[in-house]
């Protein structure tokens, strides 16, 4: 956030004066006055250094101080040579440097102007903290006139402007202005500023951003980009000597042949001369041109190094030709220390030379040393995980690990890599503040765990604190997350993948249940249980299922430490909503409500098979036309059948033997019926489903 430190409350009501009489006493629209304003405001805003518009500003002022630096040494380009022996200036390029030059020098001017309104820390406050911020526009303006205005201000004067369109032109003379060098030694000289003005920004960005690029291609880049800088520079003082040792040896061989018939004079070597008779009759036989040729060999004046300017139409071609011939000189000299260059005796030639070759060694090392720094950046997790990998696979030869378990190392490791790319997530949270790491964890965590069915009943304090704690956990398929018996040390919440959730009910025979657990589905609910209970032992709970991972799942882990946390921080945790929608996703309880109706079912569809066996049996018996008799059920009376009749007949004395005697056939008969029936369901009572218990309940007896 962008911070703009200002003068007190007194101050603010002063200004708010300043701008009401203003507004009374104007009578008529002035643009002057429309601009007072924002003079006053500004006078009163101060920038905080390390805000985002001042580095913003710092890193647009950086990349114009480069610009700035690689138009300068353009007006070394200037002069060229023309034809028969004469020089001139490149007045259109000059047009176009100086103006982009202007447009530079207006950057260089805000700039003093920003750091006239930009706080700075007090010395004596840095020894806690960041330190106090001065916001006293006397301190700050003080403070920079004392230390780094001179240079500031030595940095912006446009002096290449005023030696090239003032300077040169009143004090040219006859042939000598353009091998004039004050121009360039004006322009070296304001290098120097220009180089303390950059170095300083860019220990400034880096102090406050920590980089001076966010990627290592673009720092690579940046590093590359000052080593052609200096390159650029190097070819570009090349072809200014070259110039200079051309106009050297022109104007030594003229000076000889002052007192010759025809005299040569130093206004020939201009090419505003051109067209003259006398010069063309000197032309025709003066010793100048053979004698100051780079390609006579037998000429007694050596260019050394400057002869491929010559040899090669460097100084008679165009300007875009001869940059980017100088340009590819000064790289490839600058790279390889000077070691391809054949100089001659000339002092100034060898000492050009001798800087090349230090300055070369000194650049080429520090291009090298900073690209491999930050090419190795972009590698270094990549070469960790490799030789972490490599680690790996030593250990599991030396111990000797089966090939089935080394593969699932392998998986692992290569699932690890593609979820987290190498970064421990839990070192980076834990470095941040509780606050910041609070909005990190529920920005990252608080859409995923609301997918939590369960989750999704409680409210935010209560989700941000879970979010808080909760930790990633990823795992390969064919893991198994926890055995059945084993204790239970954290609940496990799936955002992505499947899971196999199966139980045997304690190893009891002929049970087995399995079902598969979803994304927004969870396991390890005994730990909530266990969290919940007052007074519960430190002993965790043993898991009732085996969860096994069926393909690669990532998921949310709350160890036991922290439920324990939130059961006694948060007493929401004990509500009949929650304990309503902890039964109805808990997959145990689900299996416990299956298993009870289906034992219910059963045993409803035993008992009913019962009575319409006995039913059956009875009336084929009985189905005799005429007869009457009762029938009475003496031991059945649990199953809910207490008695079956006939219909009343109306010759009753006539057959009472009989109906006596089939009425005892009957009973007989009725009791071996559920004889049988009860054999059945003993012999069926062996091959039911044994008895599930009942899932522990946690304890929801507190209400909110």
């Amino acid at each position: 956030m962008n911070r703009i430190f200002t003068r007190p409350a007194s101050h603010l009501r002063h200004i708010r004066r300043t701008l009401a009489q203003h507004s009374a006493t104007a009578t008529a629209p002035n643009p002057a006055d429309e601009l007072q304003p924002l003079s006053i405001l500004w006078r009163y805003q101060i920038l905080d250094p390390n805000s985002d518009i001042v580095n913003l500003w710092n890193h647009i002022f950086l990349i114009t101080c480069i610009i700035s630096l690689f138009i300068d040494p353009l007006y070394f380009y200037l002069p060229y040579v023309g034809s028969e022996a004469c020089m001139s200036t490149d007045n259109d390029a000059s047009l176009t440097i100086t103006y982009f030059r202007t447009l530079c020098d207006l950057f260089y001017l805000l700039h003093i102007l920003m750091k006239f309104r930009t706080a700075f820390v007090a010395p004596s406050s840095r020894v806690f903290g960041r330190g106090e911020l001065v916001m006293d526009a006397r301190e700050i303006a003080m403070r920079y006139l004392k230390t780094d205005f001179i240079v500031d201000l030595t940095a912006t004067l446009p002096l290449p402007q005023i030696v090239i369109w003032l300077v040169i032109p009143a004090t040219k003379t006859k042939g000598t202005g353009h091998a004039n060098n004050t121009l360039a030694l004006i322009v070296l000289i304001q290098y120097v500023p220009r180089l303390f003005v950059i170095f300083p920004l860019n220990q400034r960005i880096i102090k406050t951003t920590g980089f001076i690029a966010k990627t290592a291609w673009a720092g690579a880049a940046y590093n590359l980009l000052l080593f052609m800088l200096a390159s650029h520079v190097l070819g570009a003082v090349w072809y200014l000597a070259s110039i200079g040792r051309q106009h050297s040896c022109w104007k030594e061989g003229c000076r000889n042949e002052f007192h010759s018939v025809p005299p040569c004079y130093l206004e020939f070597l201009d090419c505003n001369s051109l067209g003259s008779l006398e010069r063309e009759y000197w032309l025709n036989s003066t010793l100048v041109l053979s004698r100051c040729d780079a390609n006579n060999d037998d000429s007694d004046f050596k260019f050394g190094m400057f002869a491929d300017a010559f040899t090669s139409e460097v100084a008679s071609s165009r300007f875009i030709e001869k940059y980017i011939y100088c340009l590819w000189w000064g790289l490839r000299n600058l790279s390889s220390y000077g070691q391809n260059l054949t100089t001659s005796t000339y002092i100034g030639e060898t000492t050009f030379c001798i800087s090349l070759c230090i300055g070369g060694l000194i650049l080429f090392a520090r291009l090298i040393g900073n690209m491999q720094t930050y090419l190795e950046s972009m590698t270094v997790r990549v070469e960790e995980w490799r030789i972490k990998r490599r680690d790996t696979e030593e250990w599991m030869r030396h111990r000797q690990l089966p090939p089935e378990l080394q593969e699932r190392v392998r998986r692992f490791n290569q699932y690890e890599w593609l979820a987290t790319r190498g970064v421990n997530e839990e070192s980076i949270l834990r470095s941040l503040p509780l606050d910041l790491r609070r909005e990190i964890q529920r920005h990252l965590c608080l859409n995923l765990v609301r997918r939590v069915p369960f989750f999704s009943q409680m409210d935010d304090q209560l989700l941000d604190a879970i979010c808080e704690r909760l930790v990633s956990s990823l795992s390969t398929d064919g893991s198994y997350i926890v055995r059945e018996g084993d204790p239970v040390n954290e609940m496990l919440f799936i955002i992505r993948g499947q899971l196999e959730s199966s139980t045997t009910n304690g190893g009891r025979t002929g049970f087995f249940n399995s079902i598969t657990l979803r994304p927004g589905d969870f396991c390890g609910e005994e730990l909530l249980t266990w969290a919940l209970v007052p007074n519960s032992t430190l002993n965790l709970p043993s898991s009732t299922r085996t969860v096994r991972t069926l393909t690669e799942v990532e998921a949310f882990t709350l160890r036991a430490e922290d439920l324990k946390f939130f059961a006694f921080q948060f007493k929401r945790l004990h509500s009949k909503k929650l304990q309503h929608a902890f039964r109805y996703y808990s997959h145990q309880w689900r299996t416990w409500g299956a298993c009870f109706i289906q034992a219910a079912w059963r045993r409803y569809k035993k008992k009913k098979l019962a009575k319409e066996l006995a039913l059956r049996e009875s009336f084929h018996l009985l189905s005799i036309p005429g007869q009457e008799s009762y029938y009475s059920d003496e031991g059945d009376s649990d199953d809910g059948v207490d008695e079956i009749s006939s219909l009343d007949s109306p010759n009753k004395a006539q057959h009472l033997g009989a109906t006596i005697l089939a009425s005892k056939f009957a009973a007989n008969t009725r009791r071996g019926v559920i004889q049988k029936v009860q054999v059945a369901d003993s012999a069926s009572s062996s091959l039911k489903m044994p008895k599930l218990f009942k899932p522990d309940e946690p304890d929801f007896s507190e209400e909110v």
